[in-house]
């Protein structure tokens, strides 16, 4: 427990002493939000409501998507996971810690948007707290164990930005935080639907923000804890400890099994 975590804090401290982890996890995410505060909440009055989970999101997926599975590469090519194979150290400590770290990084950003959207751009308080939270804690472990999983099957950095960018780009179109989802065509919402940002926006104006949700939100969060559990077995499954000497039968592409529970929604819950 204890070489969890001095582990732990060192994985850490890296975030927030690392330049670029550090304009990831917090400078970008904060800028964004500032500037997204004051230009949108005067061109589109339908944002102010959302603006706490939309800049939230913007910092979940800044710091998951973009920021984490670049030091599990580099990682991986300069032999640092071998070492700790020698020394002992478990996979399961391993693709865990990079996600509990993110979830401190992450919920230091809420509260500091959550906090001010309220005062400086009168955004629309939770109404329920608790769902608040949860909602919160869910996100942040679905797409945390996503960026892990994104670190682990990404054969070198060029891969991950292809990967990152995949579910980023489209989840800040798509998404629906900058436009509800309910306004985009029929075709793009479809779409849509196989985004995580989508069911945590939902989750989060049905039972957290008192709003009308385009579907049923608890679909919602049964969705991202199933693909955030299989996100996080998988990167444990297809974890390896070298890039050089990959496991026997462990395809890379399983790691799209993650994506099942979207393809279901999108099926089944748009009519």
């Amino acid at each position: 427990m204890t070489a969890f975590f001095h582990h732990f804090m060192y994985d850490f401290r890296t975030g927030m002493r690392d330049k670029s982890l550090l304009l990831l996890n917090y400078l970008f995410p904060l800028g964004f939000y500032a500037l997204m505060g004051l230009l949108m909440t005067g061109l589109n009055p339908t944002f102010g409501p959302t603006i706490i989970p939309s800049m939230i999101l913007v910092a979940v997926m800044a710091c998951t998507l973009l920021g984490l599975p670049n030091p599990v590469v580099e990682s991986r090519e300069a032999g640092i996971f071998r070492s700790f194979k020698i020394n002992g150290v478990p996979e399961l400590s391993i693709v865990t810690i990079p996600v509990l770290s993110s979830f401190v990084h992450i919920i230091i950003v809420s509260i500091i948007i959550t906090f001010t959207a309220i005062p400086f751009f009168n955004a629309n308080a939770p109404v329920n707290w608790g769902y608040f939270v949860l909602i919160l804690l869910l996100t942040i472990f679905t797409f945390a164990s996503i960026g892990m999983l994104i670190g682990v099957v990404s054969p070198n950095s060029r891969s991950i930005v292809l990967f990152s960018q995949m579910i980023f780009l489209p989840s800040m179109i798509l998404g629906g935080m900058m436009v509800p989802s309910s306004m985009l065509p029929p075709a793009l919402y479809r779409v849509s639907m196989l985004l995580p940002t989508v069911h945590s926006m939902n989750a989060w104006r049905g039972l957290a923000f008192g709003m009308e949700a385009v579907f049923d939100p608890r679909w919602s969060l049964l969705i991202l804890l199933i693909s955030g559990v299989i996100a996080f077995g998988m990167a444990i499954y297809l974890f390896n400890w070298d890039s050089k000497n990959k496991r026997s039968g462990r395809n890379t592409m399983l790691a799209l099994i993650t994506w099942i529970p979207y393809v279901l929604g999108a099926i089944l819950l748009v009519g």
